[in-house]
């Protein structure tokens, strides 16, 4: 009998002692033990500093509208690992996700066995080989995967995928990736195989540089064809379409509005309750903010607003706090479950220095939330953010969420 979600979740999080480690070797090694399940479907191929996850699930949602057999990879989750693979518009079932992995875990054994230095199968090499596995399992003709950390040394870049996307770029994991946006860009952009067509959001003049020298036939989306979506979403669906469009040829508008009525995004300018209206957004970085904000400005109108935010020590937390605090009448700090979550007194004392309105601290993140909907009212709204971390503990029940902190 083969593993259930709880014995592969219990194996991922085991792995987690082995942390993060760069390179591809280990990754082609277990895909050939697994038989190269990478090669059984083509791939569109999504990095980017945000809007990766809404840019997968929408591009997969318009080519599965069109009748092509439809995967996903997506990272992070929210609640279960399972929910980082897709067929079609679900998640892949929990026996099903059960199965994959422990097909991975005994390819891992294999590669673990021909491994120097102490290196181990990483979490997320062994979760996107499984995420592969089962994809090929499937059949599916397409599957749109996210990359986890960069690109030039992600686990997903084995693909040779006809088409990459890239989203934007900000600043973001500047230890790994490098401290400019010239050295983000590059990284993220070396996953675009040679002939094959790249497709572009909104960017800056130092990526689009690098863009220029990618041997790739660019695409710029079209900005204005993300309708009916409003806010950041609307330039993630253009970005998805233009990307569905290269891979499958002309598409149907009837079903490009089908793809985009039935769409969810969790997590994602997530409405939960409109009195007060409260919105979950997984926005992690200063960028991310900007763009919510943005989008706030729209929903929120004249309502006062309080945020209830963590942040993980690894973020810009004084330039996400700084593009918050114009939109704010209060503030609630908390820390997610995330053992990297900065504390909410640090949180606090930078929005003092910032000269936010009064805050609160309030350290676990449910009850946070609900101390920020009494302080904003019936007729007000909150919005929680600055970690996916943060929106995961709040959308999921408590005691059930199996969370990786990589």
């Amino acid at each position: 009998m083969s593993w259930t979600l709880e014995q592969a979740e219990d194996h991922l999080l085991s792995l987690e002692l082995f942390g993060m480690k760069f390179g591809l070797e280990r990754m082609r090694r277990l895909l050939t033990v697994l038989g190269s399940p990478q090669q059984a479907f083509r791939a569109i191929h999504v990095v980017g500093t945000n809007g990766k996850s809404s840019t997968v699930r929408m591009a997969a949602a318009i080519l599965d509208a069109h009748g092509v057999r439809t995967g996903a990879y997506l990272s992070p989750h929210l609640s279960t690992f399972a929910e980082r693979i897709r067929i079609g518009d679900t998640d892949v079932e929990p026996d099903a996700f059960g199965a994959a992995v422990e097909r991975a875990a005994a390819a891992a054994v294999k590669v673990d066995r021909t491994l120097t230095g102490g290196e181990h199968v990483t979490q997320f090499e062994l979760l996107t080989a499984a995420a592969f596995s089962e994809l090929a399992e499937r059949g599916v003709e397409a599957a749109v995967v996210e990359a986890g950390l960069g690109g030039r040394h992600d686990a997903t870049n084995v693909l040779a995928a006809p088409v990459a996307v890239l989203t934007n770029v900000g600043l973001e994991h500047t230890r790994w990736l490098g401290p400019t946006i010239t050295d983000i860009a590059r990284e993220k952009l070396a996953v675009v195989a040679p002939g094959s067509t790249l497709v572009v959001g909104e960017l800056d003049a130092e990526a689009e540089a690098e863009v220029a020298k990618v041997d790739a036939r660019v695409v710029r989306a079209d900005l204005a064809a993300g309708a009916p979506f409003t806010g950041f979403q609307r330039s993630n669906f253009a970005v998805a379409k233009a990307a569905a469009g290269e891979f499958h040829g002309a598409l149907d508008d009837a079903a490009v509005l089908r793809a985009a009525s039935s769409l969810t995004v969790p997590g994602r300018f997530q409405i939960t309750a409109e009195h007060p209206l409260t919105i979950l957004d997984g926005a992690h970085n200063p960028s991310g903010v900007a763009a919510l904000v943005a989008a706030l400005h729209d929903a929120v109108q004249d309502r006062p607003l309080i945020p209830v935010i963590s942040v993980l020590d690894d973020k810009d937390a004084a330039g996400m706090l700084r593009a918050l605090v114009p939109l704010a009448a209060g503030a609630v700090f908390t820390a997610s479950r995330n053992p990297r979550a900065l504390s909410p007194a640090t949180l606090a004392s930078l929005w003092s220095q910032l000269s936010g309105p009064p805050a609160e601290i309030e350290a676990d993140p449910r009850a946070a939330l609900e101390r920020a909907r009494a302080l904003a009212g019936e007729h007000g709204a909150v919005v929680a953010t600055g970690s996916i971390y943060l929106v995961a503990d709040l959308l999921s029940e408590p005691g059930r969420r199996r969370a990786s902190v990589l």
